[in-house]
């Protein structure tokens, strides 16, 4: 009974130590292993370690050369004298400005502008023209030069030069002279209406034509006859618009009658919107032609 029951302590006690034993080898197997893989590791994490080292040279080397390119541009921009830059800039803008007159006075030449360039920058001449007639021509000396000038010109003195050119020219030529032309020939539009009035229908006229030296404001007295009687109305034309050959307020008014019939008074009205919508020589053809019922057929 002694021994059995020994051998079964025995038996206990051997069982404990063999698995003592195996947790023992485990956990040396577990070590050698984390020791094999942290082997392995320190080739790896010394390849980085130097690719570190090799990227944050190259970084500094990057930054030194920046730094020494912007010390060798800041030390030639200094040895540059500031007029000569400016001067060159300007010379620049200059060249600029004479190819741009070049192109304009090439493209437009057949639209009433034409030129040519000299020494000094350009002359251009703008002839202007109305219903397909040619009539007055005016010049503008420019000099190319920072600021661009007027060394002489021919344009009237009502017409807006400074205003235009305050404008336009420092900033754009090509608006500069188109605003200039589209002011001319309004002009001479107007004059041209006014003129041919008092040259080819003075019969109708009752008094002499007023007008301003601008010719955006005219007025005058006309006769109209219509059977056995006659009329006179008198007009008075405003041009507020001075780009426009058109009036843009109209009053007709009669003289001598106190009330007009109701037919009459449409003529007065009816001459009110030909005047706003046709030229000043068209509305009194119409009237030399045939009468008032032709008055109608122009609106």
């Amino acid at each position: 009974m002694e021994r059995a029951h020994t051998l079964c302590q025995d038996g206990v006690s051997t069982g404990g130590v063999l698995a003592h034993l195996e947790r023992l080898e485990a956990q040396a197997n577990k070590s050698h292993k984390e020791s094999e893989e942290l082997q392995r590791a320190q080739p790896e994490e010394s390849a980085l370690e130097t690719k570190i080292h090799q990227l944050r040279h190259i970084r500094d080397k990057l930054r030194a050369e920046v730094k020494q390119r912007q010390a060798r541009d800041k030390a030639s921009s200094a040895n540059v004298e500031p007029d000569q830059t400016a001067e060159i800039s300007e010379q620049d803008v200059l060249e600029r400005n004479q190819e741009t007159m070049k192109a304009i006075l090439q493209a437009y030449h057949f639209t009433g502008l034409s030129g040519k360039v000299t020494s000094r920058g350009a002359c251009v001449c703008i002839s202007t023209a109305f219903e397909g007639n040619l009539l007055d021509s005016y010049f503008v000396d420019l000099v190319i030069q920072k600021p661009l000038r007027i060394h002489h010109h021919s344009i009237p003195v009502f017409i807006p030069l400074e205003k235009i050119a305050a404008k336009y020219l420092q900033t754009d030529i090509q608006q500069f002279l188109f605003s200039l032309c589209e002011y001319l020939n309004a002009y001479s539009g107007r004059k041209y209406q006014a003129d041919q009035l008092q040259s080819d229908f003075a019969a109708l006229l009752t008094g002499p034509l007023q007008r301003n030296s601008l010719c955006n404001l005219l007025s005058f007295t006309y006769k109209v006859d219509l059977g056995d009687q006659s009329f006179p109305f008198c007009a008075r034309l405003l041009y507020k618009d001075l780009t426009r050959t058109l009036p843009t307020d109209v009053t007709v008014t009669y003289q001598g009658v106190e009330a007009l019939s109701t037919s009459w008074e449409e003529q007065r009205a009816s001459h009110e919107t030909l005047f706003c919508t046709k030229p000043l020589h068209q509305v009194f053809a119409s009237f030399s032609r045939g009468g008032e019922k032709l008055d109608l057929s122009l609106t």
